[in-house]
């Protein structure tokens, strides 16, 4: 929605005090000037990223048009769900989670928690830890550095996409150039014309610089750091559960290890420890 409001804002401000000027909205309009830049855009992002990143370019346009992937709600499902299962181990162990650990999606446990089991790299995150546990691994510092390269291979990959939205959004300034010399060399073949066709002609060319710096920096570059910000917020939820899960292999009791979970979280999204408490009460009465 604020992506929607934000591109109007720039256009109706740029577009409307271009008009409230007495300059006509018509001559603005040349699609060949666009198909030069958006085209040579296009291709120049296709030549530079490997076929795994352009699959998921599509996908980090759609994030940034639908906005943070998780809530403050969201968050406090997150820390709901640790304490349940770090509660079931305190009182009943680590075996008792291997049936939900093996077929998370199916379990009843993890079902609970709609959002958390509908994300299947942060369910297989959270379980595949878990698991470890359960298969005997106690070193509280291996398996922290094990889950920080997890987490920055996964962020390597985010900024790999981001960079290359970035990488594309910077492009257009120079290809609208690129359009606007065209125009000028197609102006120059037409010198003999009378004046008022040469000014069409040059006012042509130029709207291909006026486009590619507008499409630049009103546009693709602000979406490029809109998604930049968005994997930076996705990573807390991870964070989250890997400052949930150490506090547990440290022995701290339920509560004590969700409230090490609910500290990693940014204050935006961050519950209160009364917020918290209610919904864990809420839960175990259910």
């Amino acid at each position: 929605m604020l992506f929607v409001v934000g591109f109007l804002v720039v256009f109706v401000c740029v577009l409307g005090a271009y008009a409230a000027h007495g300059g006509h909205l018509g001559v603005l309009w040349q699609p060949l000037e666009f198909v030069i830049i958006f085209g040579a855009a296009i291709g120049a992002m296709l030549i530079a990223s490997p076929k795994h990143v352009l699959s998921k370019i599509g996908a980090a346009y759609g994030m940034a048009l639908k906005g943070s992937r998780y809530s403050k709600a969201d968050f406090l499902e997150l820390l709901t769900m640790q304490y349940t299962v770090f509660k079931l181990i305190k009182t009943k162990g680590m075996l008792e989670l291997e049936a939900h650990l093996d077929h998370p999606h199916d379990s009843s446990l993890f079902n609970r928690f709609p959002t958390f089991v509908k994300d299947h790299h942060a369910t297989d995150f959270f379980c595949d830890y878990l698991r470890m546990l359960t298969m005997g691994a106690e070193n509280v510092y291996q398996i922290e550095d094990l889950m920080n390269e997890e987490l920055e291979v996964h962020h390597n990959e985010q900024h790999t996409v981001s960079s290359t939205l970035t990488a594309f959004g910077e492009s257009f300034p120079a290809l609208g150039i690129v359009a606007a010399v065209l125009g000028v060399i197609h102006t120059m073949g037409s010198i003999n014309q009378p004046p008022e066709v040469l000014g069409k002609l040059i006012g042509a060319a130029l709207v291909g610089t006026f486009a590619g710096i507008l499409i630049s920096y009103g546009v693709m570059s602000p979406l490029a750091v809109c998604v930049k910000t968005l994997h930076e917020g996705e990573s807390r939820y991870f964070s989250c559960m890997k400052a949930g899960i150490l506090a547990c292999m440290n022995g701290y009791a339920p509560a004590v290890a969700v409230e090490f979970a609910r500290k990693s979280i940014e204050s935006d999204f961050r519950p209160s420890f009364a917020e918290l408490e209610e919904a864990i009460q809420n839960t175990s009465v259910s």
